[in-house]
């Protein structure tokens, strides 16, 4: 009896450690939003910086698109499986900037993903006009599989 007993305290915690061991979200490579925008996330350094590149698909500027960079942080604690991060937009074809915050999570069915909220900060002339040069929004982000 004793041993059926530690047979399945034994089996128990397998499962139980089994189910505690997620899949990690990785930030770094490439993503794409729910605006049909896409982005490359580089490594990440040992204190959790990283660059990248962002090609918006959507803009209020009648400027010509063009890929900006980007540059962020993720949160590095070890345990965590679906870490926090942010990073900043500098716009090359427009004088505005983007600062993004979300999460990596990875679904139940495997996938990635990066929900985001952003805040855009656009130049205006005057101060009176500063009621008007922010908005604010959400993006949802998938990895880019690569095509074959």
């Amino acid at each position: 009896m004793v041993r059926v007993a530690t047979f399945l305290l034994v089996l128990s915690l397998a499962l139980v450690a089994s189910s505690l061991t997620a899949r990690k979200c990785v930030l770094t490579g490439n993503w794409t939003n729910d605006l049909g925008s896409n982005m490359t996330v580089g490594e990440l350094n040992a204190k959790g910086e990283f660059y990248g590149i962002y090609l918006t698909a959507v803009t209020a500027s009648t400027e010509k698109i063009k890929k900006s960079p980007l540059q962020g942080s993720q949160h590095l604690i070890q345990e965590n499986t679906q870490p926090t991060f942010g990073f900043t937009v500098n716009w090359n074809f427009t004088d505005s900037t983007t600062v993004f915050t979300g999460q990596c999570f990875v679904k139940s069915n495997g996938e990635e993903v990066l929900k985001t909220m952003w805040l855009l900060r656009s130049s205006v002339g005057d101060i009176k006009d500063d009621w008007k040069a922010t908005m604010v929004g959400t993006n949802e982000f998938i990895r880019l599989r690569p095509q074959e």
